[in-house]
């Protein structure tokens, strides 16, 4: 009764729910003026929820009820203790194997189509696999965690005394249980970085191989479009010696900011808030930089595995309004990089429209070399799908 009981206000909220916030946020607030939840109703209603967007636009022409019935069987590799809402024939055929449980659903009610999951698949990045991209949002990406220099052992060591699970993906690259609670056992910032292992992967553009900067002088950095400082706390990690200057549309970021970078021991910074969709004369801060790097703002459609409500009420309208923000912000930015400088152009999207046509508008209007464009195709990996090109400009 307990669980059916789950199921049920799992559906209501459905009902009640219109996207205009995030799922978490309006979850948190529903528990928050119905306490009789505790902690453990809080986390399998929430759980019900997730599944339920983790379907997409398919199966919109079924019950709530039925798709719901659906997702949970499709996002999890086990029954659990959900067995009671459940025919024996779904039981029998509930493998822990997802290709398994699909192609079970797919004679059960023909009408789903893996396609449908995710919207606007005509519009993806090239090479990216839209059936295997799509059926990714079946699954919660990992929690991943980038060690930073000096702490690789003290790190490993503490999570074995501490008996937490984790996988190593890399030398320094970590992966653990979502839900996995390491604030109490490692410093944050100063000894490792959460970050998912496709933002860790922007460090392959980063290299002496690709920059003809020498590596040993104080480069003159630019972080545009800082958000909470991931990018910088990289870069500083792979090249330490850089005068950085940080720019966020929102001022609201610099106090999180502040405290973020205070933890990662990083001092040589300024910070300014800044419309990079207007003219450059709005800045205060004048000057020509080593290294840009641009993560502009985007749809975030490459993380909806981790927000699956946005593929629901997703607005297709919207990539383009993106992509027009994406060259007024690389407009006005490439004017501030030096003579063989570099730039460094990133999205968590998925959508060609912000990714390789942008790229298309960089070539075509400014003298700047594409060194390396690539997907980072983060669902070969239960991890974010991202896009990065970096460029030299080779005016003299």
């Amino acid at each position: 009764m307990r669980f059916q009981s789950y199921f049920n206000t799992a559906i209501n909220l459905i009902k009640l729910y219109d996207g205009k916030l995030p799922l978490a946020i309006f979850l948190k607030q529903y528990f928050a003026v119905h306490k009789k939840h505790g902690s453990k109703d809080r986390k399998f209603i929430s759980h019900l929820c997730y599944c339920y967007y983790r379907l997409g636009h398919s199966l919109n022409n079924v019950s709530t009820e039925e798709k719901l019935k659906t997702a949970l069987f499709l996002c999890n590799e086990s029954v659990g203790d959900w067995q009671l809402l459940f025919e024996d024939s779904w039981l029998q055929n509930w493998s822990p194997q997802l290709p398994q449980r699909l192609q079970f659903i797919q004679q059960m009610i023909p009408a789903l189509s893996v396609e449908n999951i995710f919207p606007c698949l005509n519009e993806l990045s090239q090479n990216i696999d839209a059936a295997s991209f799509s059926v990714g949002h079946l699954t919660q990406p990992f929690l991943y965690v980038r060690i930073r220099p000096g702490h690789e052992k003290s790190v490993i060591q503490r999570l074995r005394d501490h008996e937490i699970a984790f996988k190593k993906i890399a030398e320094n690259t970590l992966s653990f249980a979502n839900g996995t609670k390491l604030e109490s056992i490692l410093d944050i910032n100063k000894e490792v970085v959460i970050q998912d292992v496709t933002s860790q992967s922007i460090a392959t553009f980063i290299t002496p191989e690709f920059l003809q900067i020498h590596w040993n002088s104080k480069w003159k950095v630019w972080d545009c479009c800082v958000a909470s400082g991931g990018k910088t706390i990289l870069l500083q990690d792979i090249h330490p010696n850089n005068q950085l200057f940080l720019t966020d549309v929102r001022q609201t970021m610099l106090l999180q900011l502040q405290q973020r970078l205070q933890a990662a021991k990083i001092t040589n910074w300024k910070f300014e808030a800044a419309d990079l969709t207007k003219e450059k004369s709005a800045l205060k801060h004048d000057s020509l930089y080593d290294f840009i790097i641009a993560d502009v703002p985007c749809t975030g459609s490459g993380t909806w595995s981790r927000t699956p409500e946005q593929m629901h009420f997703f607005n297709s309208e919207i990539i383009k309004d993106f992509s027009e923000k994406q060259k007024k912000i690389v407009t006005n930015i490439i004017p501030q990089l030096k003579s063989n400088g570099y730039l460094l152009y990133i999205t968590c999207s998925a959508f060609a429209k912000e990714n390789e046509q942008v790229v298309t508008f960089i070539k075509e209007n400014f003298h700047l070399q594409l060194i390396k464009m690539e997907v980072l195709k983060g669902y070969e990996n239960t991890a974010d799908t991202m896009f990065a090109a970096l460029f030299k400009n080779v005016v003299g």
